[in-house]
């Protein structure tokens, strides 16, 4: 048992290293490497050829738990090369980033980040069995190789451009705002005065959370109804806009040059801040309702929606259908602040009624 200790002890300590190692090269992927840097552009068919190979590893790794407790060479050897396969995977996946702006560097960071860490818990796992006699522990090596595959295999779904990178990224965005639109459409009024339908709300509740917003008054419901209008129109906004770009593409058929890639990264930041503003609003619906907070969030859409057209317009690319939504979300963000306007107003009378003046 002690010589078992001692080469485990000898194992970690290797693993460790490599570890280390592969640790400081994944560094590498948060800076985009100058082209000077390679002699030819690393294609991301590269990158997903290097995987295999990884993948392969993995299966190897695997094949060490089929039969008898593996000796501590064989799991050694198997190391060393699984390392240094994913070492070059990293290194070509640090050549694919030439030319890449931040969205797509992150894509590309992101994907091969799932294959580091499904590698390093199928290698640590791998260490940690040696020696043990649990059949339980061998049976879950198969999981983590698998989980090695199939991080090595989303990276086929990867963006390979600036462009679809970037592309991806609002399709995102306008997805989130979807849900937040559908989420507000389930928001209901206040039941109270119908005792039997509130007996039977309180019933549910208690074995669902879809509930939540079923105790709206008949002003914060006005209120809802109105934001709804607001989120709706702010998803036409930027389904006109993703279909701005991919007619811009489509007739200039632009290179995925920096000017444009810069350009593109700016909608998509300002895309992301008005997600964030439709996310913050949809928090603030649900009993009290936060007016100001609305009010403020209101107020930095508008200021988006203007730079979002004047981005766009820079590059050319501002359709009508695209501004006919734009002056469509103006004027229901008016609404909506006329409305909370009313509704603050009509919670300020409503607490000077409840005052009681007292004699001193």
């Amino acid at each position: 048992m002690a010589a078992v200790r001692a080469e485990k002890e000898r194992l970690n300590h290797l693993l460790g290293s490599h570890l280390t190692t592969i640790h400081e090269t994944l560094q590498l992927l948060d800076q985009t490497p100058p082209s000077s840097s390679f002699d030819a552009k690393v294609t991301w068919e590269d990158v997903i050829k290097m995987s295999e190979q990884v993948s392969k590893q993995a299966t190897t790794v695997g094949m060490l738990w089929t039969g008898d407790q593996p000796d501590s060479k064989a799991i050694e050897e198997t190391m060393t090369s699984y390392f240094n396969n994913l070492q070059g995977f990293l290194l070509i996946s640090h050549g694919s980033k030439i030319g890449a702006g931040p969205t797509l560097s992150s894509s590309i960071h992101e994907s091969v980040k799932q294959v580091v860490d499904s590698s390093f818990r199928l290698m640590k796992e791998t260490v940690s069995f040696y020696g043990s006699r649990q059949e339980g522990q061998k049976q879950s090596v198969p999981q983590l190789v698998g989980a090695v595959w199939e991080a090595c295999s989303a990276l086929k779904k990867t963006p390979t451009s600036n462009i679809t990178a970037i592309g991806r990224g609002m399709t995102k965005v306008a997805v989130s705002v979807k849900d937040v639109l559908r989420e507000m459409k389930e928001l209901k009024p206040d039941s109270s005065d119908d005792l039997v339908d509130k007996s039977c709300a309180e019933t549910e509740s208690l074995s669902s959370e879809g509930d939540l917003g079923n105790d709206l008054s008949p002003e914060e419901m006005k209120v809802a109804e109105r934001t709804i209008v607001v989120v709706s129109d702010t998803l036409s906004v930027l389904k006109e806009l993703i279909r701005s770009i991919t007619g811009l593409i489509k007739m200039e058929k632009p290179s995925d040059n920096s000017n444009f890639v810069d350009s593109l990264e700016k909608l998509l930041q300002l895309c992301q801040e008005l997600g964030q503003q439709i996310d913050e609003i949809g928090a603030c619906l649900y009993p009290p309702q936060e007016i100001s907070s609305i009010e403020a969030a209101l107020e930095k859409i508008n200021s988006i929606i203007d730079v979002l057209q004047v981005e766009l317009g820079g590059l050319q690319g501002a359709s009508d259908a695209f501004l006919e939504a734009c002056n469509g979300l103006r004027s229901s963000l008016r609404e909506l602040a006329s409305e909370l306007s009313c509704s603050n107003t009509a919670d300020i009378e409503a607490r000077v009624e409840n005052i009681t003046l007292t004699d001193k």
